[in-house]
């Protein structure tokens, strides 16, 4: 596996802690619906995360459009959930058009996600 990919289940990771962890804070300590969002983003991009580096692997390709995908996926959700995170746990703005620039990068991952279908899978020795 490339440490590319390696990155990828990496942040797999991370998203699906931060995602249970969100998911907790917004159902026990700050009852925001806001909060709920980001993190039910942050749980669908870690699984997202980890079927990219699946699919890529398995296609055995060097680079795929499951690359390009997650790479998108992963930054579109920090983006997104990270605003509204920020927004609702400190009371502070991001960065002006975070989410939305976040969730047009998540658009695009999927999109990306979906061209590698066509992609030939790479004969193996």
């Amino acid at each position: 596996m490339t440490p590319y990919r390696r990155l990828i289940v990496l942040l797999s990771g991370i998203f699906g802690v931060a995602g249970v962890g969100l998911a907790a804070a917004a159902a026990h300590a700050v009852p925001d619906p806001s909060l709920a969002t980001a993190a039910s983003f942050l749980m669908i991009g870690a699984a997202a995360l980890a079927g990219c580096a699946a699919l890529a692997v398995a296609g055995g390709r060097r680079r795929s459009f499951a690359d390009l995908g997650a790479g998108l996926i992963a930054l579109g959700t920090l983006l997104f959930s990270g605003a509204i995170a920020v927004r609702v746990l400190l009371d502070a703005v991001l960065f002006p058009m975070a989410a939305p620039t976040g969730g047009t990068m998540l658009m695009v991952g999927w999109a990306a996600l979906g061209l590698a279908a066509f992609e030939r899978a790479q004969a193996r020795a």
